[in-house]
């Protein structure tokens, strides 16, 4: 399949300018004849309904949440990127764009990695018109301050409170134009299938959370703003609730799947605390603005952290990168982590962390402006681990995050299905093989807000999709194999849980396509995976029925396409011979130890076809060029 990026020519600078110029433009009084579903109401989905319907779209917008409020974008905590250069401590659009391939490891598409810099100055404005309660400075002004990967302060923030005050903002005008009739909203909806006619997205089938009723709903384009699928590792950060399964069925019906082996790990999560724990808590990578991590220089050292002196503590990062220090990217910093408890200095019950202290910025700054700047994170991480951080140094450990693959789409954002789009981290995204921290609130608000209604008015302007019916045959099939599906989970009535397969999955693929892999342990994750999915659908044990609220039969479709893509994902890390970013082969390391690309094999986008049930997937390749940010070897030191 030949993969068209749609990048537009000319300057990089000029390239949106120039490319919302020569898009097709619709009447505003022939707008409200075209139907758009919007699946996803976080800040990319929830952005994108509010414009478009804002524009005079009807729009169908769906969530599984029971209000768009809850989207995960919420958790999100500390700030969003923009290049504002508010500080006058040289930044600009350029160094934004320049930082962000860079964190990327040359892995992502230059000319959106700009645009998504330009635009970043646009979403500030709107969201401080929207009301949210950015922090201020003394004299009015915006306040900001660091995250890892930069050198310069252009994160703004809401206290550690910045994802949900964003989507506050994106709901309440989500909520202004259901009040005015432009958006429709569906809650308490799953989508388990594309609708797909004449290779054209049109529609989406849906299973009421509530009832169990399948149903079927048609437009003129389709918008999935579904999020990551880092729940395939079990633990992770992600709400319970996140799952891949609409992109996947998506995948599916024809939509290309871009490195799904490129996923963040987040190095600031609290560590595991037990066998039978369910989701992990991320502490903000904004406390590394003000918090210095360190491990006992000599292993297996189980002092309490107050009673090691100084001179006997490695501050490794600042040692290590004494340019960055603390602020280093997140793939680096996690992987310094993991190595110092592989070499026996972590620290906690399980060995399995490493300290994060604000004794020094608590000395230095006051307790009570180290509680202003963070204050709601600290009780936070109190309550979970009965620890004051104020008093002792807090323990964190790197987990699964964010994932940087996702559904191929060009410079507008569309899918190899005509007609779909793909926004926020559901797509294979801006980042590479690396996000910056505060970049995904960027992204995500990005596609909502400021390029996903410009590109899809010109897809409806030029395809000009014409009426479908209910009773097309590609509707009947699709109800027919979302019915199948379900019909044969609940079907199976084995003994095991679907938490059991769940957990026993999230291991394989934590140890095997972690943060470190290799080609034994991936060959070998290949093996057991198929094997464990073999059994799934013999002994799975799913409880209820269809026609009731049954999280039980949600989680088993959610787990049963995890499966899939876990293989998937194994299967992309095992072709990529190289280390970037979030994926790091240990094969491919530099003497020090850090990530070793192969810039002359591996400078493509690689992009998974799905060829049939039982079928190997077909690997294609978007080549990347990079004019503007030459590949070189990534530094922090």
């Amino acid at each position: 399949m030949e993969l068209k990026s749609n990048v537009p020519t000319g300057p990089i600078e000029q390239a949106w300018d120039k490319h919302r110029f020569d898009l097709k433009l619709i009447n505003p009084a022939n707008k409200r004849k075209y139907n758009i579903i919007v699946v996803g109401s976080g800040l990319a989905g929830g952005a994108a309904a509010a414009s478009l319907g804002e524009l005079g779209y009807n729009v169908q917008c769906f969530c599984y949440q029971d209000s768009p409020r809850r989207a995960h974008s919420i958790a999100a905590q500390g700030g969003i990127n923009a290049a504002k250069n508010y500080h006058n401590d040289g930044d600009s659009i350029y160094r934004l764009f320049y930082d962000t391939v860079k964190g990327g490891d040359f892995r992502a598409r230059e000319y959106n990695v700009y645009r998504l810099a330009q635009v970043s100055v646009n979403i500030i404005d709107q969201c401080v018109a929207q009301g949210v309660p950015f922090a201020r400075e003394y004299g009015g002004n915006l306040d900001n301050r660091s995250f890892g990967g930069a050198q310069v302060s252009r994160t703004f923030y809401a206290r550690g409170q910045t994802g949900q005050q964003l989507l506050l903002g994106a709901y309440q005008a989500l909520e202004r134009q259901v009040g005015l009739g432009t958006v429709k909203m569906y809650s308490r909806r799953d989508m388990l299938d594309l609708i797909v006619i004449n290779g054209q997205a049109r529609g989406i089938v849906t299973r009421n959370l509530l009832d169990g009723k399948i149903e079927v709903h048609l437009a003129d384009a389709v918008i999935l703003a579904t999020g990551g699928y880092g729940n395939v590792f079990y633990l992770s950060t992600n709400a319970k609730g996140c799952n891949a399964t609409a992109i996947w069925r998506a995948y599916k019906r024809g939509a290309l799947f871009a490195n799904p082996c490129f996923t963040q790990i987040h190095p600031t999560c609290i560590p595991v605390a037990g066998e039978y724990q369910s989701k992990l808590t991320l502490m903000s990578e904004s406390l590394r603005n003000d918090g210095r991590i360190w491990v006992p220089k000599n292993a297996g050292d189980k002092r309490v952290p107050n009673s090691i002196p100084e001179n006997e503590r490695d501050y490794y990062l600042e040692r290590r990168y004494p340019s960055f220090g603390n602020l280093v990217p997140r793939d680096i910093a996690s992987r310094a982590a993991k190595a110092e408890c592989d070499a026996g200095r972590g620290v906690g019950p399980s060995g399995l962390g490493v300290y994060l202290d604000f004794a020094d910025a608590i000395k230095r700054l006051g307790k009570h402006k180290i509680e202003e700047r963070y204050g709601n994170l600290f009780e936070m991480y109190e309550r979970i681990t009965g620890e004051n951080p104020y008093e002792v140094p807090m323990r964190i450990y790197p987990a699964s995050h964010y994932t940087m693959g996702g559904l191929w789409v060009d410079y507008n954002l569309m899918s190899t299905i005509p007609g779909m789009f793909v926004g926020g981290e559901a797509n294979f995204s801006d980042h590479g093989a690396n996000r910056l921290g505060a970049s995904a609130l960027m992204q995500g608000l990005a596609d909502g807000y400021f390029i996903l209604p410009y590109t899809i008015g010109n897809y409806l302007a030029t395809a000009k999709p014409g009426p479908v019916s209910a009773d097309a045959p590609e509707v009947r099939e699709a109800l027919a194999n979302v019915t199948n599906i379900t019909n044969r989970l609940l079907g199976t009535k084995g003994t095991r849980s679907v938490d059991s397969f769940h957990r026993e999955l999230g291991k394989i693929v934590w140890e095997y396509c972690g943060m470190g892999r290799n080609a034994t342990g991936l060959q070998k994750a290949l093996g057991l995976i198929p094997a464990l999915r073999e059994e799934y659908w013999k002994n799975v044990r799913v409880l209820g029925s269809n026609e009731e609220f049954n999280q039980s039969l949600e989680k088993a479709g959610r787990v049963a396409d995890f499966f899939e893509l876990a293989e998937l994902m194994c299967l992309d890390a095992l072709n990529r011979n190289e280390s970037c970013g979030g994926h790091f082969r240990e094969e491919y390391q530099t003497p020090e130890g850090e990530a070793m690309r192969d810039d002359d094999k591996y400078t493509y986008v690689a992009a998974w076809e799905y060829k049939g049930p039982g079928q190997s997937p077909a690997l294609n390749k978007e080549p990347l060029e990079f004019k503007y940010v030459h590949p070189s070897q990534r530094s922090y030191k």
